[in-house]
């Protein structure tokens, strides 16, 4: 397992796990709400170092209430990426909406919702948040 170079005090969390997927949505409780931004998103990371890495988030006000690895009966969109695409989204050195423009991160479903989103993920906070999670990952 490689780990990033950054000392994390024994803070360690691997991405594409549930632990990771708390983190996240620990730090996600903390952010300023957005009233009204809201999805139920499906995440598909392919080919990863464990196969397809499937999870979801359930957003409301734009935190994170519900994260965890599965599938959603009913999302709102799906995104789908390869394990480098979402492994540079979080290290924190790709942004997500560059990967979705960039076609690296594809979108079904409905993508109206996604846009609607698009605001928090290139807000300064959001990407703090980011940047946070990014320093106690493990890969």
């Amino acid at each position: 397992v490689r780990r990033c170079s950054r000392d994390r005090g024994g803070r360690d969390v691997k991405y594409l796990t549930q632990g990771w997927l708390d983190e996240l949505r620990r730090l996600s409780a903390d952010r300023s709400a957005t009233p009204g931004a809201g999805a139920q998103i499906q995440y598909i990371v392919t080919d990863s170092p464990d196969g397809d890495v499937h999870y979801y988030w359930v957003v409301e006000d734009g935190r994170i209430l519900e994260a965890q690895i599965g599938d959603l009966n009913d999302p709102d969109f799906t995104l789908t990426m390869p394990y480098e695409v979402g492994r540079e989204i979080a290290e924190a050195t790709l942004d997500p909406n560059v990967a979705f423009m960039q076609g690296r991160m594809k979108c079904t479903g409905d993508t109206g919702r996604l846009m609607a989103l698009i605001p928090i993920t290139g807000s300064a906070e959001y990407r703090a948040m980011q940047q946070e999670l990014a320093s106690k990952l493990e890969f």
